[in-house]
């Protein structure tokens, strides 16, 4: 009686002391980094601090209010190759995370023959024999230092990482959509721009010519009224060029053939314009949702559960084997108990001597980690970096434009009195041609500088880690 009642409890208590076993190995902990309290940069022409609306930073291309702008977004976002590339890497890691869940499981295999046989004469009876078999195998490697829960952990993290991965490909690219379409309006503002002087530098050419055939100016007027105008003339190529590559370059990031855009991009419009008021939040906010940096922590992650998965096999591997099938010499008893076969039984193996082989990998694990806790580190400062950097651009960036605005205003207005002078007799044609030069000049950098603040508000939006909605999982929304 007694021994009945050790083997009803036997399989109970082999259970508690399965469940109990932790698995081996450090237990993850997120690294705590200091983090500033607010950002270094003086927050200030339309720069706020107070935390940006989820939605905002989300979609952050509509705060431009641009159509055009918004449906090249939604296409990159359907098109771009290198998304589908990341999206094929979430289902590679997912597809792996199912692999090692599969080793926390028995594994079953069926098996069935018919063989015919023929003994030798010499050693035997000579007979001739069929042999009838099917049935089932079963092997199950119990999991008692955690081994296999350790690669689960690995393979969950890699998971994690690759939907940062795709995250972080998905604010690259809506930003790199994003300076691509300005710098086409911005290349396009410029054409406007040097073909306007163009057309005022041909007149003043002409008046120049009407007056040196009348007699009433000389050689030297005529020709630098001439290569004033070729000057603006050549410019005007090298700006095409720069358009017709920035239209290319958008058809191809969301993924068709250049040429693509030209006729949605063959109308110029304005360059963007910047909204009023920018929230950035605080430091903290931005490492919260940077796709780079939860990355980042997501491979330290990964790895430190590799060094339980090391460690494991330092330590004996318990299994339990098992079959059930039917054997029989004749077709017609084959399906009858008497055929019936079964066999069942524990195994236990442990590598006694390796040379080290075990141990050394362990440090190679652990070295690793220590290489993912520092690229996570790197990756923190580079965040921040990255912030403070996009800050100062922005509201330097609109300085330097105000000033601009100002230069055309004084250079336009030295061009008329110029000419006017000039008409009088009072200056020389090289006044003329100065202020000609310098009013180009001028408008062509407050349209590069038009271009330039647009631009550092979509990189500081790419550097808060705006373009994604962390509350839904990308693989699911970019399809």
């Amino acid at each position: 009686m007694r021994r009945k009642i050790l083997h009803r409890l036997l399989p109970a208590f082999v259970a508690m002391f399965l469940t109990a076993c932790a698995a081996v190995g450090p237990d993850y902990v997120k690294p705590e980094l200091p983090e500033p309290a607010d950002w270094h940069t003086e927050l200030q022409d339309g720069l706020i601090g107070e935390p940006p609306a989820p939605d905002i930073l989300t979609a952050w291309w509509a705060a431009l209010d641009d159509p055009i702008l918004t449906r090249l977004v939604e296409r990159a976002i359907q098109g771009n190759l290198d998304l589908a590339q990341a999206r094929s890497r979430v289902r590679e890691a997912r597809a792996r995370r199912g692999i090692s869940r599969a080793g926390l499981f028995p594994a079953l295999d069926a098996s069935g023959s018919v063989t015919k046989s023929r003994s030798s004469e010499n050693s035997g009876t000579g007979k001739e024999v069929d042999l009838y078999a099917a049935g089932f195998d079963a092997g199950w490697e119990i999991d008692v230092f955690g081994g296999v829960r350790r690669s689960v952990e690995a393979a969950e993290g890699d998971l994690q990482s690759s939907r940062e991965d795709l995250n972080d490909v998905l604010v690259s690219l809506l930003a790199e959509v994003a300076l691509n379409y300005v710098d086409a309006r911005t290349f396009q503002t410029r054409l406007d721009v040097a073909e306007a002087n163009l057309n005022a530098q041909e007149e003043t050419y002409a008046l120049i010519r009407s007056r040196y055939e009348a007699g009433l100016s000389d050689a030297l007027d005529l020709q630098q009224a001439r290569y004033n105008l070729e000057d603006t003339r050549s410019q005007i190529p090298s700006l095409r060029t720069g358009l017709e590559e920035a239209k290319n370059r958008l058809a191809v990031l969301i993924g068709e053939s250049p040429g693509a855009v030209h006729d949605e991009l063959a109308e110029p419009q304005p360059i963007p314009v910047t909204p009023l008021t920018v929230a950035v939040g605080v430091p903290a906010d931005t490492l919260r949702r940077r796709p780079d940096v939860r990355k980042a922590e997501r491979d330290l992650a990964a790895q430190t559960a590799r060094i339980g998965e090391a460690v494991a096999d330092l330590y004996p591997k318990f299994s339990l084997a098992g079959s059930i099938g039917l054997e029989s010499l004749s077709s017609g008893s084959w399906l009858k108990s008497a055929s019936r076969t079964w066999s069942i039984g524990p195994g236990v193996s442990w590598n006694v001597f390796d040379a080290g082989a075990i141990r050394s990998n362990i440090e190679v694990q652990t070295a690793l980690q220590e290489q993912a806790l520092l690229a996570y580190e790197v990756t923190v400062l580079g965040a921040l970096e990255d912030v403070e950097n996009a800050l100062t651009a922005y509201a330097e960036e609109q300085v330097r434009r105000d000033i601009l605005v100002d230069a055309v205003e004084a250079a336009d207005l030295a061009v008329k009195l110029a000419q006017d002078k000039y008409k009088a007799g009072l200056v020389d044609f090289s006044n003329v041609l100065d202020s000609e030069r310098s009013l180009l000049s001028f408008q062509d950098q407050l349209a590069q500088s038009d271009g330039t603040v647009t631009s550092n508000l979509i990189a500081l939006y790419k550097a808060l880690g705006g373009g994604w909605d962390p509350s839904s999982p990308m693989e699911e929304t970019v399809q």
